[in-house]
């Protein structure tokens, strides 16, 4: 593309893509499909700025190669021309002794001319032997004399040719030097404004990509995940034990998951599998966090004021509480639990409090976006456990730890690095199982939390197939055609959105096979068999075998729930690292 055009393409997008920038900010949760279609076009418009501003590159770096090299022919000419100048300027210096020469050499041959004719010498020589002895000697003064002559006379008119080659050579290395740095910076110039604009795009794209997966995560409300342990939140859609029959013929595909978000910090499901093999409130908490200390600090006199409505609809207008008092009104787990598992809530409960009010944050909400909290008392279990640790907070460098925890961690405990958060020092990466995980019987037989309703759970139901999470083999063969389509063109993904949203842009499934022939690959159209590997040490499926019609292919297992979660109908997720494929 030209420099004139892209620099007007780029001036177009920029202002079109200006309104995109403000509704990124009034983004709700109702806005999904509006946030993928600006997705869809960022990313498009995007693709097209590199696809414009790639073969400029490639002309830049070939002009930089070519300049790197003509420069180095331009620093050897320079270099010659020093020479040429010095060795020009030495021989017009010697020029005057040479004139000096030529002036009498030819004074001497035409003196000579004249005085030694042939004639002459015969008649001076007394014999025929001098006779020829002068006429030679007279022939060969008379050849040096002109060779002198001869010689002069060219030096001095390749000093003038050399003089006026030196003069042509200094202007066109000068024009050449002046053209070539004009070329480059103009080059670098437009590369660099569209490179800015590219960089702009992908800031706007990684926004609305944050943007996005907020929302997508407000939309896993939908699908009941439990937060936490105390819920009445029902869980898997499609559960095989017993198995839910979705109503379609053909085989079925069911992807489950270990655990529920967020995986870092007490595991409510298994602190109650350790409670109950025998481990103290003390033993559960170094499971499931590091570097910490316990210490006993004056929450009996430290305020909480909660404000807002919790999960049952109970307002609360900025009522204050103890600590202690507000611990008591806490439902964060089933109070019908092993003390132990109540007692190791408790501390984790009364450090995350703390950690909020350590941080300035005397006003919480009462409800599960930090913790749940009734106007009435919890049962006695409860209150016994937290008047047992009463005062007792997770420290770490003197500071109250802000002591997540979730339901179920599916056999594993995470860092906060380990999901995206920031690091910290007091979460750890750990197998949360009575004995080594090295397979799926080894996790399904050890792991502490395997009692938890949510441990193993395919996520999402359509209600046209009796409210399961269970796929046909062509929605599975469509999945992984778009695996296999964005890995093959990484510019196709804004097109890749699950077809029942009526997201404008979004591919047909139909079409998606047709993008896949038209670069040579074959799609599937169905699917007979997909098996998945993990590593059982840290908790992560690492690759998703397809088998089908277009044969055998092995995709990244993060790369496959990326997109399976794009693609994938109605609300049906994989929600966590690690996963299973059931078939039926």
């Amino acid at each position: 593309m030209p420099a004139k055009k892209l620099i007007a393409f780029l001036l177009i997008i920029t202002l079109n893509i200006l309104p995109l920038a403000v509704s990124v900010q009034q983004a709700s949760s109702d806005q999904l499909d509006t946030i993928n279609t600006q997705l869809a076009q960022l990313n498009n418009e995007l693709s097209q700025s590199v696809a414009a501003t790639q073969p400029l590159q490639s002309q830049l770096d070939s002009e930089q190669k070519q300049i790197a090299n003509i420069k180095n022919q331009l620093a050897g000419i320079e270099s010659n021309i020093v020479i040429k100048k010095k060795q020009i300027n030495d021989g017009y210096a010697n020029l005057a002794q040479k004139e000096k020469i030529i002036n009498a050499t030819i004074r001497d041959f035409y003196v000579k001319s004249y005085y030694d004719s042939p004639l002459l010498t015969f008649f001076s020589q007394a014999t025929m032997a001098d006779v020829t002895q002068t006429l030679a000697y007279q022939h060969a003064q008379t050849e040096q004399d002109k060779s002198i002559i001869t010689n002069i006379a060219l030096t001095i008119n390749d000093l003038q040719s050399e003089k006026i080659q030196l003069q042509q050579e200094e202007a066109w290395l000068a024009a050449t030097k002046t053209k070539l740095d004009a070329d480059t910076a103009q080059l670098n110039k437009i590369i660099t404004g569209a490179k800015a604009y590219q960089s702009q795009l992908s800031n706007q794209i990684a926004q609305l990509s944050a943007q996005q997966q907020q929302l997508i995560a407000q939309k896993y409300a939908s699908l009941g995940i439990p937060t936490t342990a105390e819920t009445t939140s029902s869980g898997c859609s499609s559960d095989i034990n017993p198995y839910k029959d979705p109503g379609f013929s053909g085989t079925k595909f069911g992807f489950f998951t270990y655990g529920v978000p967020n995986r870092v910090g007490l595991n409510q499901y298994g602190a109650k599998g350790r409670a109950e093999a025998g481990q103290s409130y003390t033993d559960i908490l170094n499971a499931y966090y590091q570097n910490f200390q316990i210490t006993t600090m004056p929450t009996s006199s430290t305020t909480v004021i909660v404000n807002g409505t919790n999960d049952s609809g109970e307002t609360f207008s900025n009522q204050s509480f103890t600590v202690e008092d507000y611990l008591k009104h806490l439902y964060e787990m089933p109070s019908s639990w092993p003390a132990e598992a109540l007692k190791a809530q408790a501390v984790a409960a009364r450090s995350y409090v703390m950690h909020a009010i350590a941080n300035g944050q005397t006003t919480v909400l009462p409800n599960t976006h930090f913790q749940e909290v009734k106007t009435e008392l919890n049962a006695q279990p409860w209150i016994d456990a937290v008047n047992a640790t009463a005062g007792q907070v997770m420290t770490s460098g003197g500071q109250p730890i802000e002591a997540w925890f979730s339901s179920t961690h599916g056999g594993y405990v995470h860092s906060s690095s380990d999901i995206g958060w920031s690091a910290t020092s007091y979460t750890k990466t750990a197998q949360d199982a009575s004995g080594p995980i090295n397979s799926w019987t080894d996790l399904n037989n050890n792991a502490y939390d395997k009692a938890s309703p949510w441990f193993y759970c395919d996520w999402g139901s359509r209600t046209q197939f009796n409210g399961t999470a269970w796929l046909q083999s062509s929605d599975v063969a469509d999945i992984a055609n778009v695996v296999m389509l964005s890995q093959a063109d990484s510019s196709t993904t804004s097109h890749l959105s699950q077809t029942d949203k009526n997201i404008p842009g979004t591919w047909s499934a139909a079409q998606v096979q047709q993008e896949l022939k038209n670069r040579g690959i074959t799609p599937y159209t169905s699917v007979s068999n997909v098996s998945v590997s993990a590593d059982f040490g840290s908790g992560t499926t690492t690759t998703v075998t397809v088998t089908g019609d277009a044969g055998t292919h092995s995709f990244s297992g993060s790369n496959f729930k990326t997109l399976f979660n794009l693609r994938a109908p109605a609300n049906i997720q994989i929600v966590g690292p690690l996963y299973n494929v059931e078939i039926r």
